[in-house]
C-alpha cells in the first residue's frame, strides 16, 4: 500500500515538511535507474510508464558558499568507504580514487549515464545521528 509522505511522518515529528526528492538529470535515465536499483539496492516505486522514484537513505542538507546559486551535488554516505566500494564494484561499479577531505574519506561513483554521485565517509558530525527534536507547528 503506497501512502503519502505526511503519512510516513514519525508520530513525534511534527513539521510541515514531510519529505524530499531529488532529480538527477543524465543522459541515461534507463541505466542510471538500473543502477540504484540493482547495484545501490535502493527499493522503488513505479510513478507509471516504468518512471522509477526510489527510496533513499536518511538524508541531511548543507548550504555551502558558491559564485552561482542553483547548484547541488548527492553524496551518499557509509560507515566504511573501503568496504564500500569492494562490494559495489562487485556489482559492475566504477569508482575515481579515494581521497581525503577535511570532511571525510571521498570518491565518486561514475553512473552509467555518464555523470557522478558522490559517496564518503563522514569525519564530521552526522545530523541524521540525531534524534529529531519535537517542533510545534506553525499557525
Amino acid at each position: 500500500m503506497d501512502r503519502s509522505p505526511g503519512e510516513l511522518r514519525a508520530k513525534e515529528d511534527v513539521t510541515m515538511i514531510s519529505g524530499a526528492h531529488l532529480i538527477l538529470y543524465t543522459r541515461d535515465a534507463e541505466a542510471d535507474r538500473a543502477f540504484f536499483r540493482d547495484a545501490l539496492g535502493f527499493d522503488s516505486v513505479d510513478a507509471g510508464h516504468g518512471w522509477l522514484i526510489f527510496r533513499l537513505p536518511p538524508a541531511e542538507a548543507a548550504m555551502h558558499p558558491a559564485e552561482h546559486n542553483d547548484r547541488a551535488e548527492l553524496h551518499l554516505m557509509c560507515d566504511d568507504l573501503n568496504a564500500e566500494i569492494a562490494e559495489l564494484v562487485k556489482k559492475g561499479a566504477v569508482f575515481e580514487e579515494p581521497h581525503q577531505e577535511r570532511w571525510g574519506l571521498a570518491t565518486k561513483i561514475r553512473l552509467p549515464g555518464g555523470g557522478t554521485l558522490g559517496l564518503y565517509q563522514p569525519s564530521h558530525p552526522v545530523a541524521i545521528a540525531r534524534k529529531m527534536k519535537k517542533t510545534a507547528r506553525r499557525k
